[in-house]
Formats: structure tokens, sequence, C-alpha cells
């Protein structure tokens, strides 16, 4: 069993930045695949960044160049910087876990970006 745990979500203006951290329960977390999410109102939870074991990022074009997914596996928590925030980056942000061959969620930060 894993658990996360999400932190760092508020409110801030666009053009601002928020660190989006979670930290994770287990002892193999350095082998972990880390992904973001994130779900806005009255749309599908979409994939916003990932993070292999071995440290290799993906990123959806809607945040390329914006936001940066990093790891600390002494840390167990993998990190969301955002910056340059619009106003379409508002939702609620989940991280995930993928440790075959079970998944698991948190419980969601929320994040508004305001005009």
């Amino acid at each position: 069993q894993v658990q996360l745990q999400e932190s760092g979500g508020g409110l801030v203006q666009a053009g601002g930045s928020l660190r989006l951290s979670c930290a994770a329960s287990g002892s193999r977390f350095s082998i972990y695949l880390m992904d973001w999410y994130r779900q806005a109102p009255g749309k599908e939870r979409e994939l916003v960044a990932r993070i292999t074991s071995g440290g290799n990022t993906y990123y959806a074009d809607s945040v390329k160049g914006r936001f940066t997914i990093s790891r600390d596996n002494v840390k167990n928590t993998v990190y969301l910087q955002m910056n340059s925030l619009k106003p379409e980056d508002t939702a609620v942000y989940y991280c995930k876990a993928l440790v075959l061959p079970r998944t698991y969620w948190g419980q969601g930060t929320q994040v508004t970006v305001s005009s």
C-alpha cells in the first residue's frame, strides 16, 4: 500500500508560480513511476507531467516550457514547479504512483489562477 499526500496548491495571479509537492510512503519510492494529473470543472482528468524512476520526463503540450517535474528519492517526494501560470491551469492537481501492478492516487490539491 502506497499513500500519497499532495500540498502546495492555492490561489495565484496569472503569470505567477506555485510548487506542488507529493510525499509518498514506502521504501521503494525510487522505482515508482510518478505522474501529475489535473482535472478542471466539467473536464476529464488529464496527464500533465511524468517522471520515471530513471528521471526521464514527459510533459503535456499545454505545459511544456512552463512546468517542471522533479523527484527527490531521499525525501520520497515528487514536485511540480509551475511557472507563468494561466487561468486555464485552474484545476485540482493529483499525483499518481505506478507501482506495478497497482496504481495509487493522492487526494488532490486545488490550484486557482486568477486573471
